[in-house]
């Protein structure tokens, strides 16, 4: 009988066989990098959605992502479906062999002691057998209580990975229509969207026609630049420092126009520059423009600031240039940096003429109004 017993208790080796890693683990690895890269790609198109197509592009990309999610999920789900089947079909081959060995210890048990005394050899033999049937027993016991063990472990994963695969699929579908309604408001505003690019296009064309006009009139003023005096209208300057670049000690130095400053004014504008400069320079009260920021409509906006406009000029005070046909169609702001003698005062600006650049001059103050802030 010990014989036997030594030949089937190899198949009790398979119990203790972990699950091995097959082409599953490379295709989830796969499908992770895929992930990651379509991940990569939704944030990066996130962050230049600045347009409805970008917006349109993130959310397919996201969709991309959430796909490889679906795939990875799947990937999961079809490999612990495998091991299930792949322990199910251990469980079975042991559960023969475990027939066969409990058969024999069945044999073994309806042996005497006395009996199985008298068969071995000596004491130790006796011994060796009895400690053998035991340990068997304990092996039978623990291998059986693993393998269940694990079975169960296995399918509450596949139950789990299940409701993910749901999940993710009722996501992809959410996002599927999202980026169908995207489409069909892309598709719808195309025409609006090219119509509103050529009106940007023309204003910038105005704009840049404006500022030609504005320093062909600086031109004739000064005569070429030959000449460190003008006038445009009613409107006489002198001692025209020309243009300074980005300098004043101005902060919102970027393009010009490519942002607003926290008065809602756009930077390197006349308006821009005067407005920081009376609250950094002189320590005045203003506030944000919400949209009537243009120079010629600061004597009326700027009186909910507590401010108040006549034609008498001080220092840190704003003047403003009302429209001037053929120069200042919006007006002009000035910042009054000093009185001078004979109705003339020093000013500091930008974009006179239209180049969104630092400039200083002498003008006559009965040419314009001053609009007076309240200190801070």
């Amino acid at each position: 009988m010990c014989a036997t017993l030594v030949a089937i208790a190899g198949p009790l080796q398979l119990t203790n066989n972990a699950v091995h890693a097959d082409q599953y683990d490379d295709q989830i690895n796969a499908i992770r990098d895929q992930v990651n890269q379509y991940q990569d790609q939704a944030d990066k198109l996130h962050k230049k959605a600045g347009s409805l197509q970008a917006a349109v592009n993130a959310l397919t990309a996201e969709k991309n992502a959430i796909q490889a999610q679906l795939d990875l999920s799947q990937a999961r789900f079809d490999k612990l479906t495998s091991d299930i089947a792949k322990n199910k079909q251990k469980l079975k081959n042991n559960q023969k062999a475990l027939g066969d060995i409990i058969a024999d210890l069945y044999v073994d048990g309806d042996v005497s002691p006395l009996e199985m005394l008298a068969s071995s050899k000596n004491v130790g033999e006796y011994m060796d057998k009895n400690t053998y049937q035991s340990s068997v027993r304990d092996k039978l016991n623990s291998t059986i209580s693993e393998i269940k063990s694990l079975k169960e472990k296995l399918e509450h994963d596949q139950k789990e990975v299940k409701k993910v695969l749901d999940q993710q699929t009722a996501q992809r579908a959410a996002l599927a229509a999202k980026e169908a309604e995207k489409q069909t408001l892309l598709n719808q505003t195309k025409g609006s969207e090219a119509a509103y690019e050529k009106r940007v296009a023309n204003g910038q064309a105005q704009m840049a026609q404006i500022a030609a006009e504005q320093q062909a009139a600086i031109a004739r003023a000064t005569g070429g630049g030959a000449y460190n005096y003008g006038s445009i209208g009613s409107f006489q300057f002198r001692n025209y420092s020309g243009n300074m670049g980005c300098s004043g000690g101005y902060t919102y130095c970027g393009p010009q126009d490519s942002y607003s400053d926290p008065w809602g004014l756009y930077n390197r504008e006349c308006v821009s520059y005067t407005a920081w400069a009376a609250v950094n320079r002189f320590g005045k009260y203003v506030t944000n423009f919400a949209g009537e920021g243009n120079a010629y409509q600061w004597p009326s906006t700027t009186q909910r600031m507590g401010a108040y406009t006549d034609h008498t000029p001080s220092v840190g005070s704003v003047a403003i240039l009302p429209p001037t046909p053929g120069f200042s169609p919006i007006g002009h702001a000035m910042l009054v940096e000093s009185i001078q003698g004979g109705g003339w005062v020093h000013v500091s600006q930008y974009n006179f003429g239209g180049t969104g650049e630092y400039s200083t001059m002498d003008i006559a103050s009965s040419g314009v109004v001053f609009v007076h802030f309240r200190d801070q």
